[in-house]
């Protein structure tokens, strides 16, 4: 096969707020909007790439939006290679610094660009990558945020048959540790002991209380315990992964796969869970996703399903996909989920096109 031959023309970023179904309620915060970062890269071939990013915070997106059109700019010209895109951009913020701002654009411009590759190739980007289409096993994070357990198991019954699923993820850190346990309780009633149940404490604890409320939930037969603590602290974790039975995962929060590489030497983690837009897109996944496969550390996914999903093809230590549909109202065509895993469709690149009706009347002015 011929190597496609894609120019740079340009890069179209747009902000957007959506609105969330079940707004997130967590120990460190409460939101009921999402920022989204559409991204739509530009060929003198015709072929478009694209992809998102979603920073949590709307007011950051005037700076990734900045960022993005500066790499407009700088990248016009230039053959469409995700790699060397990737790291022209990264240099050309050297002085500020690799990670945060940085990387976060750096991100969005190299998903973008894999997308144009794959779909010059008339492939989808899984296969481009090496694999091929086929089932994603994922598990449902829509929801069960820091609610009541009489609702709470209302809403894992509701979300476990949005899509079959076999897997569903509780946050967790409440005032109380017998307000957790009774949240925990009450999931686990609702959908019986075949469900697999994570939790996530979203960082809300101090190392004392990781220890005690860690503790406390180590037999309840969860797949694992997510970030109880603040994520940089990676001695306090490799305490937290010393002391108990239940895999410790951690990733979302790796600004490249260096990051990652220190919590695999220190033993902090016994699972890890890149964030696409902070790992490095999908440049940065594919070279963690090695670092994970040396290991032999089981490698999730948060966020970005779609993406998510096709490089999960090829991860050799591949684990379970975050599935959240909160980017779902602005696709023309959402991914089908069926028996607790995502369908990759069988199309050119990542399979993103926009419902430009829908995009219009959530645009950020």
């Amino acid at each position: 096969m011929t190597p496609p031959k894609l120019t740079f023309r340009e890069l179209r970023a747009r902000a957007l707020v959506l609105k969330l179904k079940r707004p997130i309620v967590a120990k460190i915060a409460t939101l009921t909007e999402w920022p989204v970062v559409l991204i739509d890269l530009y060929t003198e071939e015709g072929v478009v790439g694209r992809s998102y990013l979603g920073p949590y915070v709307v007011k950051s997106m005037r700076y990734i939006v900045a960022a993005l059109n500066d790499f407009s700019d700088l990248m016009k010209g230039r053959a469409i290679a995700p790699v060397e895109l990737f790291e022209t951009a990264r240099r050309s913020l050297h002085f500020v610094g690799y990670e945060g701002l940085t990387l976060i654009a750096a991100s969005g411009l190299d998903m973008g660009a894999w997308d144009a590759l794959a779909k010059a190739a008339n492939l989808p980007l899984c296969v481009l990558l090496g694999g091929s289409p086929g089932p994603v096993k994922a598990y449902n994070s829509n929801g069960l945020w820091l609610g009541e357990p009489e609702a709470l198991a209302a809403e894992a019954l509701e979300l476990r048959d949005e899509g079959g699923f076999t897997g569903l993820k509780l946050r967790l850190g409440r005032d109380r540790l017998r307000d957790d346990l009774a949240a925990l309780d009450a999931v686990r009633n609702a959908v019986g002991d075949d469900m697999r149940l994570m939790v996530d404490f979203n960082q809300g604890l101090n190392l004392a209380e990781a220890l005690e409320r860690c503790h406390a939930i180590d037999d309840h037969g969860l797949a694992w315990i997510e970030e109880p603590i603040v994520y940089d602290n990676l001695d306090g974790y490799a305490r937290l992964v010393a002391s108990l039975k239940t895999p410790i995962q951690l990733g979302e929060n790796f600004y490249g796969p260096r990051e990652m590489h220190k919590a695999i030497q220190k033993k902090a983690c016994d699972l890890v869970m890149p964030d696409f837009m902070r790992i490095g897109g999908v440049t940065g996944w594919m070279r963690a996703a090695a670092l994970a496969g040396a290991a032999g550390i089981p490698m999730s996914t948060h966020l970005y399903p779609e993406v998510a999903a096709h490089v999960m093809r090829v991860t050799e230590t591949a684990h379970w996909l975050e599935w959240q549909d909160w980017i779902n109202p602005i696709l023309a065509q959402p991914y089908v989920l069926k028996d607790s895993a995502l369908q990759i469709p069988d199309s050119p690149g990542v399979g993103l096109e926009w419902n430009e009706e829908a995009v219009a009347a959530c645009l950020l002015h």
